[in-house]
């Protein structure tokens, strides 16, 4: 994850005031010559794997013949996203230390899913998160409650990428934001159509490799303009900001425990609900695969945001008097989100940004093909073919669905992301993230390793922490003052993960431990053979279907 949070939270922000059209005359040139090459790459890489995706399992998880270093690339690509290197800079650039809040965060996440879950998922699920929690609960209300909420989730998040592709579009390419939105939409269509999970992939480990180098490069010469000396870095970046030494302490950001907690919970939790990361780890051939995949990916993420560290500070010691911004309001929650690329024109000249333009656009776009992939195979798999149908649904039906579910998607997705000009996307961000938090993650970690789990306490969990998650929302700041114009907020807090979590731990083991049903009791008995089959990667049937 794929994860564009960072940037969707700050694009829509002000921050120092820059020149857009210098921007654009100095990247369009390169950014378009290299975006046409990786179009190009891209295309071509679709139409190869349209040729190998001949089943339903192709489609979904690329026959589960991914190896473990193109997935741990591919899973990678996912989370250094624009989130990483635009959001994550620009909030340096305001902030300072408190910025590292972040990285940390993402990395830690990836930690809780390669020590936790990478394994178990790939040995017990088949292509989708359904997969995994119907092994011994009731699927049809697991494929039910799971839809609601991986939809609301991947929903919300694809519109926030693609109001956010709009946004890069008129900056970079000089191309109105209706255009942009049709032209991301249409591509990511294409891909997904055609190739599957297979040219996502592939799409995925080219985007992710671009962006190392991207990101080496620029901190390679932050370093260079400093002589490779860190305490030189960081002596410039105090005598550059207004805040002075404050800038290398926490404190200029996050001020309370709940902000912090509920936040870091977000994180947490949001990543390893994620639907689209989760069908990652089913396109490796075995359990082992998938945990080393994850590994790989920590790595590779870890050392990108060592860089992105390095690229923040250098913003401040560089960029800080080039620009005119304040420590308060909507500026100190927002930053810059082009400091990044300024800092690259400023370094590298107009081919380097140029270039890191075209790199940050195309990180959305390789984004937003594994959410549509997640979204379809959620509406076909799920939906259709195992509530719908029972299970009695060929692959051929299956896939036709899948096909359906792509163009009305493009409808979709087109009309949000114009209607939605202009709007703060960080509202879109903040619900995906807390929704994934506050249901898949605690139903996924329950059903893993919970014995006592039952469907009623899925279904509990499940509805009351989507109801706590968006409702807690639409009373913060976010929506209750920045959006219907209320004078304070009925939750005071940007993050309600702390409590929508809770409260879906809480329902969802009560709901459980209060369980007295035949069924619920049927359940219980077989998390041994659960467990069995997690941990060994057995392909003995789901006991319940």
């Amino acid at each position: 994850m794929r994860f564009a949070i960072h940037f969707l939270l700050l694009v829509t922000a002000p921050g120092p005031v820059w020149s857009q059209s210098k921007l654009e005359q100095s990247a369009s040139f390169t950014a378009i010559l290299t975006f046409l090459a990786f179009l190009i790459v891209s295309l071509l890489i679709t139409f190869g794997a349209a040729r190998r995706t001949k089943s339903r399992s192709d489609f979904y998880v690329a026959g589960g013949r991914i190896n473990k270093w193109q997935n741990g690339f591919a899973i990678a690509g996912d989370t250094m996203s624009a989130a990483s290197l635009l959001g994550i800079v620009g909030l340096a650039f305001i902030v300072g230390f408190d910025m590292l809040f972040y990285l940390v965060c993402v990395v830690l996440s990836w930690g809780v899913i390669v020590l936790l879950f990478a394994e178990r998922l790939r040995n017990l699920g088949k292509f989708t998160l359904a997969d995994v929690l119907s092994v011994r609960l009731d699927p049809r209300s697991v494929r039910l409650m799971v839809a609601l909420t991986s939809l609301a989730v991947l929903l919300s998040y694809l519109v926030a990428q693609l109001v956010a592709a709009g946004t890069l579009v008129e900056v970079f390419f000089g191309i109105s934001y209706e255009k942009g939105i049709v032209a991301v939409t249409l591509l990511m269509t294409v891909y997904v159509l055609f190739g599957g999970m297979i040219a996502t992939t592939w799409v995925q480990i080219v985007k992710a490799a671009l962006l190392l180098v991207g990101g080496t490069i620029l901190a390679f010469a932050v370093f260079y303009a400093f002589q490779f000396d860190l305490n030189f870095l960081l002596e410039e970046a105090v005598a550059a900001h207004p805040q002075g030494s404050r800038v290398l302490q926490p404190g200029l950001l996050f001020t309370d425990f709940i902000s912090i907690a509920s936040l870091t919970l977000a994180f947490l939790g949001g990543t390893a609900g994620m639907p689209h990361v989760i069908m990652r780890f089913f396109t490796v051939p075995n359990g082992q695969a998938a945990r080393a995949s994850a590994g790989i990916a920590l790595t590779l993420i870890t050392f990108f945001h060592l860089l992105v560290a390095i690229i923040g500070f250098g913003a401040i010691a560089i960029l800080v008097d080039h620009s005119e911004f304040s420590l308060g309001g909507t500026a100190l929650v927002g930053g810059d989100n082009m400091a990044a690329i300024h800092l690259a024109g400023e370094l590298g000249g107009d081919l380097f940004l140029g270039f890191l333009s075209a790199v940050i656009f195309m990180t959305i776009l390789a984004v937003v093909c594994g959410l549509t992939l997640a979204i379809s195979a959620t509406v076909s798999h799920d939906l259709f073919a195992n509530v719908f149908r029972g299970g009695n649904c060929s692959e051929r039906q299956e896939l036709w669905i899948n096909r359906v579910t792509l163009g009305c998607l493009t409808v979709v997705v087109i009309l949000l992301g114009t209607l939605l000009e202009g709007q703060n996307v960080a509202v879109l961000v903040t619900l995906s993230l807390a929704i994934s938090a506050s249901t898949n993650f605690p139903l996924l970690a329950l059903a893993m390793y919970w014995r006592k789990f039952t469907t009623r306490g899925l279904v509990a969990g499940g509805l009351v922490g989507l109801i706590f998650s968006v409702g807690l929302v639409i009373l913060s700041p976010f929506i209750w003052v920045n959006v219907l114009k209320n004078e304070s907020a009925a939750f005071p807090y940007a993050y309600p993960t702390l409590f929508s979590m809770s409260a879906s731990f809480i329902f969802a083991w009560l709901f459980s431990v209060t369980d007295r049903s035949v069924r619920g009791e049927t359940e219980r008995q077989l998390f041994d053979a659960q467990e069995f089959r997690s941990l060994l990667g057995t392909t003995t049937a789901d006991p319940l279907r």
